[in-house]
């Protein structure tokens, strides 16, 4: 299947695995690569030399095309950033930040960027700095959200009318059918997360990828609205932020103080219940087992196939 993201990054399939912290490591990522769709390495959550391990690890598992992600607020990005030209990544994903300030650095090494957007004026700033792509990513979506809380369905036609560069389509797809209504929006990809976290490669703990399974729709809370609106599924510790949140008096250092204790690595990596931040989107309730990457991959394309045949059949 043929779009301009297809073509962009040499991949069969307009599927990208999400590069999401503690889950999208070099098992996941060359996974997905090796069956035509477009493997991410998640460097929220490396250091640097963690981060060349993986990659290097990515590259010895699959000769096809992967990325990685890379979040620009991160303290040492440039160290990161330093690794990632170093072991000469072809693909890059931005996040959290601004693109522009980092975009000469992997343009001249011949990176192909795109950066991940939550409204129309940052997909415009995105195409303005250069990027080749866009990820416009609905609130639904697992981890930190945009502070405007605009839904996938409301978001990707606004953003596709508003750029000329391919627009990869995130938040709240987890299955083929999802991935048919972003391409009936204008996405020429999608971008999917939580289904793929709950995969045997994934490197989450199995405790985090099971509560992705139990999970049902109305699951996931959206908490820390003061700092950076962030999406996981409701335990005791996202209901004790959603307590403190709404008492008088709460600030946003306290808010800082919740989030800055490592609760993702609790969460997802630990699989810790009690404690910690299991962060998934709206679509886990569209999860139901966990399986490889590869038959994550075959499953949507299939279920995309059938679903758009469904369609065109109800209106001959």
């Amino acid at each position: 299947m043929k779009t301009r993201v297809t073509e962009l990054f040499s991949i069969n399939v307009p599927i990208i695995q999400a590069g999401m912290v503690w889950v999208s490591g070099w098992k996941l990522a060359s996974a997905v690569s090796n069956v035509g769709a477009l493997g991410m390495i998640g460097a929220g959550s490396m250091k640097p030399e963690l981060l060349r391990e993986h990659l290097q690890k990515t590259f010895s598992a699959t000769k096809l095309p992967f990325g990685v992600n890379v979040p620009l607020l991160r303290g040492d990005i440039d160290d990161l950033i330093a690794v990632i030209l170093q072991e000469h990544v072809e693909i890059v994903f931005t996040s959290a930040g601004h693109p522009g300030r980092h975009i000469e650095k992997f343009k001249r090494a011949g990176c192909k960027v795109v950066h991940v957007v939550a409204n129309v004026k940052q997909a415009l700033k995105a195409e303005e700095t250069g990027c080749d792509a866009i990820v416009a990513e609905g609130f639904e979506a697992g981890g930190h959200n945009g502070i405007d809380e605009i839904t996938t369905l409301a978001l990707i036609p606004q953003v596709v009318d508003a750029v000329k560069i391919p627009v990869i389509a995130a938040g709240g797809i987890a299955d083929g059918r999802g991935m048919l209504a972003a391409f009936a929006l204008g996405a020429e990809a999608v971008q999917v997360g939580t289904r793929f976290a709950a995969t045997v490669e994934s490197s989450a703990h199995d405790v985090y990828k099971q509560k992705i399974v139990e999970a049902d729709d109305g699951d996931t809370v959206l908490t820390y609205h003061h700092i950076l609106p962030v999406r996981a599924v409701r335990n005791p510790f996202m209901e004790q932020v959603q307590k403190e949140e709404t008492q008088k008096g709460m600030t946003r250092e306290r808010m800082m103080e919740l989030h800055a204790k490592g609760r993702e690595r609790k969460g997802i990596f630990e699989g810790n219940w009690e404690e910690g931040e299991m962060e998934m989107g709206q679509s886990s309730g569209l999860v139901h087992d966990i399986i490889s990457a590869a038959e994550v991959v075959k499953r949507m394309m299939n279920e995309f196939e059938s679903t758009k045949a469904k369609i065109f059949d109800h209106t001959k």
